[in-house]
């Protein structure tokens, strides 16, 4: 072989390695890349089947409840306009409680019910995950219309 075809076969091989570790790349992100999706749109049905997604909304009042002697926990999560339940097993984030802002990891169970393999809590009082925040204004805007009749209620 030439010096020339023998560099030429050096930089395509170079280069078939860099699209193949790409290719690579791009298929882990994928995998492992996680939605989030407003807890109307779940509950209207609406979600990724096949893989997990990000819920999140505000903790309704009273409805955090454990199993005696276990870690298993119901709660119900909203977004102002529709509520989830959602079942955790697991040690909650210290800052988890009634009416402060969630976000859970996890999928939909075959009973309509979110089940979480994760929960986190905002870091203090000013903080919200943006999508949270966009989710609850946006409905929060949407109760405001509908008092005005011109947007339906939650599809339970």
């Amino acid at each position: 072989m030439k010096p020339r075809q023998q560099r030429m076969l050096a930089v395509g091989l170079a280069a078939l390695g860099v699209a193949v570790a790409a290719g690579l790349s791009l298929r882990a992100f994928e995998e492992n890349m996680m939605f989030f999706v407003e807890i109307s749109s779940v509950v209207a049905g609406d979600y990724p089947t096949e893989r997990n997604f990000r819920i999140g909304g505000l903790v309704v009042a009273d409805s955090v409840q454990r199993e005696e002697g276990s870690l298993d926990m119901r709660f119900r999560v909203t977004d102002t306009r529709c509520e989830l339940g959602v079942v955790y097993s697991g040690v909650l984030p210290d800052l988890f409680r009634e009416g402060q802002g969630v976000v859970a990891h996890g999928r939909m169970g075959d009973d309509k019910v979110f089940v979480a393999s994760k929960i986190l809590a905002k870091h203090d009082e000013e903080y919200m995950a943006p999508e949270v925040a966009e989710s609850i204004n946006k409905h929060v805007e949407d109760k405001i219309a509908t008092a005005q009749g011109t947007v339906a209620e939650c599809e339970a």
